[in-house]
C-alpha cells in the first residue's frame, strides 16, 4: 500500500485505474454477492458499491493532480481502495453483520472510522463478509486467501482475505474476542488489534461494549500502521472510550530502524502459562470434550509451527532483542471457593457467582458485559429494529439476541428480547463495581507478571497447527488453539499479527503475534516493521490466482439462507465474551 501511494502521488497510476483493477478482480474471483455461505468464489466481499467507489477514485485523482500542480499535499491514503467489515456503517448502505436478517439496517451516516478514512481520501470499495452476527472466530463464509477450500478465520474473515487475494489494498476488521487476529493469522495478513480506546467504534454494530475495537488488516506492518494512524484519536461525543488514550498519541512508525540490531534493549517474553486447548468432536460436529493442556504451548505446536516459532525466536535474538521464556499469569488459578477472589485470575472465566438474576448466575466478567450492554441499550435497539421486520426475521433476531426466561435451557422455551433486557438491566451496582474491580485487578496482575521478569512485550502463536477445510462437521478437531485468545481483549491490550512461514501440507501461512500493555502499539508495530524489513520473504509472498473464475449467478434460496454458522458452535470459538462465561457456568452446574 505504501508503494501504491508512491505511484499515485507520482502520477504513474491513477486511483481510477487502481480501483477499476480491484473491481475487475472482484468480478473475476469473488463470486456472487450477498451469499452467507459458499458462493463458489472467494466470497471476500459480501457487497460493493461500484459507482460510489469509482466516484471516490475520481475525487482522489483530482486531489492528487492538484498536489502535483503545486497545491496542498495529499494524505498517503488518498486514492487507496479499502474494504470495511460488514458490521461497520457506510452512509446509505446496509450493514448486515453477517446475516440477511439485518438486510434493512441502512446506515444513516459513516462510522467515525469510515469518515476518517474518507478524510484521508481513501476509496471505500464495499463491505467484506463476516461471520454471522460477528459471533464466530472460525469463519466459514469466505474462502481462505491462499486456498478457498480452507477456513479463513473469523469473524472478520473477508477483511483477512481481501489484501491477500488482492481484492483490496487493505481492509478494516472489528474484534471483540479474536476477530482481527484470527483471520490475520490464518490468511497471513499483517494486522493491528488496537488497545481499547485508541480509536472510535462509533457507527459499528456492537457485540460487547468495552471490548469492541476496529483495526486494519493489510499486506505489511507499515501498511497496517498507515491505516491505524488515520483511525487514532478521540471521538468523545460518540465514543467516550476513545478519550482514554494519551493525547496526542504518538504516530505509529512506518519505517524500519537502521542497523543489524534494531531491537537492542527490547525484552520479548514467551509466556509458559498461555495454555492451549484440545477439542474432540462427535461425528455430527458437536463438541465431545474440550481440555486445557497445561504444558508449554510450544510443545503442542505441530512440526511446521514449532520450527517456525523457534526460527523467529532466533531471528529476533539476532536482531538484538532479549528473548526469554517466563511464567506469565496462570489464568486457571482462580483462587479459593466460594469467592474465588484470592487467585491470580479474579475475572476471566472466574467461577465466582456475584448474584443470580432470573435464574442466571452472574460471574464477575458477565457482571461487566451485561451491565455495559444495558448502558448502550444493546438488546433494546435490536428489539426496536425487529419490530419493523417480518415475523421470521424478528424470531431469528430474538433467538440470537434474546434469552429464555428464567435462565431455562429447555429448547422448547422461546428466547425473548424482554428476558435478555431484564438480565442486562438487572445487574446491581454492587455486582458491576465488583466485576470492574476484578477486571482492573487482573490487568494489574498481568502487568506485574511482565514487570517482575522485565518483559516489554510477548511473543505467542494464536494457532499452533494448520487449519482445516471449510464447513466440515468438525472444523477444528484436534487443533491446538490458544485457550485464552480473548485475554488481550479482557485486558484492553493491543496485539499485532504477521506471517513468518508456510505449512508443508497445504501451503498455508504460519503467523506469530506480539502483544503487550495497553497503548504499547508504537513498540509492537516498530518491532513488526523491523522484522519484516529483514525478513520480507514472508509478507511479500502472495497466492496464485484461482484457475477458474467464480460463477456469476446463484439461486435466490442460497442468497437468502443463513449459512452454516447459524448452527451451535463450540463456545471456545465464540467471539462473544458472554458466551464462554455462560458455557463455563453451565458446565460447572
Amino acid at each position: 500500500m505504501v508503494e501504491l501511494a508512491s505511484l499515485l502521488r507520482a502520477g504513474e497510476i491513477s486511483s481510477l485505474q487502481l480501483t477499476q483493477a480491484y473491481m475487475d478482480r472482484i468480478e473475476r474471483f469473488n463470486g456472487p454477492f450477498e451469499v452467507y455461505g459458499d458462493n463458489g468464489g472467494s466470497n471476500t466481499f459480501v457487497r460493493i458499491d461500484r459507482e460510489a467507489a469509482l466516484e471516490d477514485a475520481r475525487r482522489a485523482d483530482r486531489q492528487l493532480a492538484a498536489m502535483r500542480a503545486g497545491g496542498p499535499a495529499t494524505p498517503y491514503l488518498c486514492g487507496i481502495p479499502i474494504g470495511v467489515k460488514d458490521s461497520v456503517g457506510v452512509a446509505g448502505r446496509p450493514a448486515k453483520n453477517g446475516t440477511p436478517n439485518f438486510a434493512a439496517n441502512i446506515a444513516l451516516e459513516d462510522a467515525t472510522a469510515v469518515a476518517r478514512l474518507r478524510t484521508q481520501g481513501a476509496v471505500i470499495i464495499g463491505h467484506t463478509i463476516c461471520s454471522a452476527y460477528s459471533g464466530v472466530i472460525a469463519g466459514n463464509f469466505a474462502g481462505n486467501g491462499w486456498n478457498k477450500d480452507y477456513i479463513p478465520g473469523g469473524s472478520s474473515q473477508g477483511s483477512g482475505a481481501a489484501p491477500i487475494n488482492r481484492l483490496a489494498a487493505a481492509a478494516i476488521g472489528e474484534e471483540t474476542g479474536g476477530s482481527i487476529i484470527w483471520p490475520a493469522a490464518i490468511n497471513g495478513a499483517s494486522a493491528i488489534k488496537p488497545s481499547l480506546g485508541l480509536g472510535s467504534v462509533a457507527g459499528v454494530m456492537p457485540l460487547s461494549a468495552t471490548y469492541d475495537v476496529l483495526g486494519p488488516l493489510a499486506r505489511s506492518g507499515r501498511d497496517a500502521a498507515l491505516i491505524m494512524n488515520a483511525l487514532i484519536g478521540p471521538d468523545a461525543m460518540n465514543d467516550p472510550q476513545s478519550a482514554a488514550a494519551p493525547i496526542p498519541f504518538p504516530t505509529l512508525p512506518l519505517t524500519a530502524r537502521e542497523g543489524s540490531k534494531p531491537l537492542t534493549g527490547l525484552t520479548v517474553g514467551i509466556p509458559q502459562t498461555d495454555w492451549l486447548t484440545r477439542t474432540v468432536y462427535n461425528d455430527d460436529g458437536s463438541v465431545k470434550s474440550t481440555e486445557v493442556v497445561k504444558q508449554s504451548p510450544q510443545s503442542l505446536y505441530d512440526a511446521d509451527h514449532k520450527a517456525a516459532f523457534d526460527r523467529v525466536r532466533a531471528e529476533l535474538t539476532a536482531m538484538g532483542a532479549t528473548v526469554k521464556e517466563f511464567r506469565g499469569l496462570d489464568i486457571t488459578a482462580y483462587g479459593s471457593a466460594p469467592d474465588y477472589a484470592d487467585g491470580e485470575n479474579p475475572y476471566y472465566l472466574n467461577p465466582a457467582v456475584l448474584e443470580t438474576i432470573d435464574g442466571t448466575p452472574v460471574t464477575p466478567r458477565n457482571a461487566v458485559v451485561f451491565a455495559n450492554r444495558a448502558e448502550i441499550s444493546y438488546v433494546e435497539a435490536v428489539k426496536a429494529f425487529a419490530a419493523t421486520q417480518p415475523p421470521e426475521v424478528a424470531s431469528a433476531l430474538a433467538a440470537q439476541y434474546g434469552r429464555r426466561p428464567g435462565g431455562s435451557s429447555d429448547p422448547a422455551v422461546a428466547p425473548t428480547f424482554d428476558a435478555a433486557i431484564a438480565l442486562n438491566a438487572g445487574i446491581t451496582a454492587k455486582a458491576r463495581r465488583e466485576g470492574e474491580r476484578r477486571r482492573r485487578e487482573l490487568i494489574a496482575k498481568y502487568q506485574k507478571s511482565l514487570d517482575d521478569e522485565g518483559v516489554d512485550i510477548m511473543l505467542v502463536m494464536s494457532i499452533g497447527a494448520e487449519v482445516g477445510k471449510r464447513n466440515p462437521a468438525n472444523p477444528s478437531a484436534g487443533l491446538p488453539l490458544r485457550r485464552y485468545n480473548q485475554i488481550a481483549n479482557d485486558l484492553s491490550w493491543p496485539m499485532v499479527s504477521f506471517p513468518v512461514g508456510t505449512t508443508s501440507n497445504a501451503g498455508l501461512p504460519i503467523s506469530v503475534q506480539l502483544w503487550g500493555p495497553r497503548f504499547s502499539e508504537p513498540r509492537l508495530v516498530q518491532a513488526m516493521i523491523d522484522y519484516q524489513a529483514r525478513h520480507p520473504e514472508h509478507h511479500t509472498r502472495f497466492p496464485a490466482d484461482p484457475p477458474n473464475a467464480a460463477p456469476r449467478e446463484v439461486p435466490l434460496t442460497l442468497r437468502l439462507r443463513q449459512g452454516p454458522e447459524s448452527a451451535p458452535v463450540d463456545p471456545s470459538l465464540s467471539n462473544d465474551p458472554a458466551v464462554a462465561e455462560l458455557a463455563a457456568v453451565a458446565a460447572r452446574r
